[in-house]
């Protein structure tokens, strides 16, 4: 009866940093891409103009996209935490 209640402890304090693990790593891969993009667009810049304009195209779009992500993100995170807070009260 005990090792369940150990059990059942571990679960619910593991799934709040499981979502919280999972919302740094996707948010992390995604400053990194625009790390790496705006980087070859600074270095394009001086070599190759045009190929820099289209990589500043290419990094504005993906700041928009991944300003999205974060917002989707957070809201999974909310709602999977509450729903995980409700099922405990």
């Amino acid at each position: 009866m005990t090792s369940l209640i150990l059990i059942e402890t571990t679960s619910l304090l593991i799934r709040p940093l499981a979502l919280g693990v999972r919302l740094t790593a996707n948010l992390t891969a995604g400053h990194l891409l625009i790390q790496l993009i705006s980087t070859a667009t600074v270095a394009l810049a001086t070599t190759i103009p045009a190929v820099s304009l289209l990589t500043l195209l290419v990094l504005f779009l993906l700041t928009i996209l991944e300003v999205a992500v974060a917002i989707i993100q957070a809201y999974v995170f909310v709602l999977l935490l509450s729903l995980y807070l409700q099922e405990n009260i």
